[in-house]
């Protein structure tokens, strides 16, 4: 259905959300999308790193309980 819209398309419906809302609140509309994809990532990339020291604490935890074999 929405395969056949096209750049003409596209155009119209871009002017016709500027005429409904106006250019100030799709301004602050955009500042706010801006901000929510900054804060996700934000939080993807601190989601990662808990991740991965949660990841070396683990490891360190298996190699302190694990008994050392004696090489004699």
């Amino acid at each position: 259905m929405l395969n056949n819209i096209g750049l003409p398309g596209i155009l119209l419906i871009a002017v016709v959300v500027l005429v409904l809302f106006g250019r100030g609140k799709i301004s602050g509309l955009m500042g706010e999308v801006g901000k929510g994809i900054t804060s996700f990532k934000k939080g993807i990339s601190e989601g990662k790193a808990e991740l991965e020291k949660a990841e070396e604490e683990a490891v360190s935890e298996v190699k302190d309980v694990t008994p050392e074999k004696d090489k004699s």
